[in-house]
């Protein structure tokens, strides 16, 4: 696989992007207009800029990198792709429109279609794509270009070629840590993380302790990097309520279920990091 397709170039999707066209691989990015374009192409040179700061490349791998990528606007520039990462909202009706359309452009029959989601079902998504064999999730983490883990999802339909594939891909193309994960709401790391942060955002709710010492708490604590309302603010609110969601109605757990809290700063637009204010100012 060697001409990679990345659907969203928000902080998800450009972090792919960015590990994809590193690891040496023609890269095309869809974003939804010429102004989110725009915004995903300085938000991935900003990323290699800090890399470059950082000593993690050099002037020649930076410029090598960005004659890499290339940002569209028309699915349509996906269809020689072997390999597409769906990395759009985090809602069901636009990733399965999204795979319906994607799944029709695709000119390879081997390409495969995969879907970063963090809880929608891997199994919907292969339905409407008319290749349900070659559909899989492939679920970084953010930074994309820090984290080492990768969770791959193999839906009912998936054949194992594909995940044999898509391992092989991930581990030693992409250089990243692959574990394997049920087609379930959450998989493993957000079947266990949101829980968890869903019940600090109850805790400062309740009037428990402010944000800060509650993050304080965890990390002081706990020896955890990121308190948890830090680490919601940067994952962004939006998307812990829709995983949040996601999960309860699959399992109708209460644990799972988004305080009214976290509704309302959705609503209000309080996003976290990526909208400028959440539980902290940026």
């Amino acid at each position: 696989m060697e001409r990679i397709g990345v659907i969203g170039g928000g902080l998800m999707g450009s972090g792919i992007a960015e590990v994809v066209a590193r690891a040496g691989l023609d890269t095309i990015v869809i974003e939804v207009s010429d102004e989110a374009a725009k915004v995903a192409e300085e938000r991935i040179h900003g990323s290699l800029e800090r890399a470059l700061t950082r000593g993690k490349i050099d002037e020649a791998e930076l410029a090598a990198v960005t004659g890499r990528i290339t940002v569209a606007t028309d699915l349509e520039a996906l269809a020689d792709r072997d390999l597409v990462v769906e990395a759009a909202s985090e809602r069901e009706d636009v990733k399965l429109e999204l795979f319906r359309r994607v799944g029709a452009i695709l000119e390879k029959d081997e390409a495969i279609l995969a879907s970063n989601t963090s809880s929608i079902p891997i199994v919907k998504l292969g339905a409407v794509a008319g290749r349900a064999d070659r559909v899989m999730g492939v679920h970084f983490f953010n930074p994309a270009p820090v984290m080492q883990l990768v969770e791959l999802i193999p839906s009912l339909t998936t054949s194992p070629e594909t995940l044999g594939r898509m391992q092989a891909f991930v581990s030693e193309k992409l250089g990243k840590q692959p574990i394997e994960a049920t087609d379930r709401a959450g998989f493993v790391v957000n079947s266990l993380l949101v829980p968890y942060l869903l019940s600090a955002i109850r805790m400062y709710e309740a009037g428990y302790a402010s944000a800060a010492d509650i993050d304080k708490g965890m990390v002081l604590g706990c020896g955890h990097p990121m308190g948890p309302l830090a680490l919601s603010d940067l994952i962004g609110l939006d998307t812990i309520r829709a995983i949040g969601v996601s999960m309860y109605e699959e399992f109708k757990e209460p644990l799972y279920s988004p305080p009214p809290l976290l509704d309302r700063m959705v609503d209000a637009g309080l996003l976290g990091k990526k909208s400028g204010h959440g539980f902290y100012a940026y």
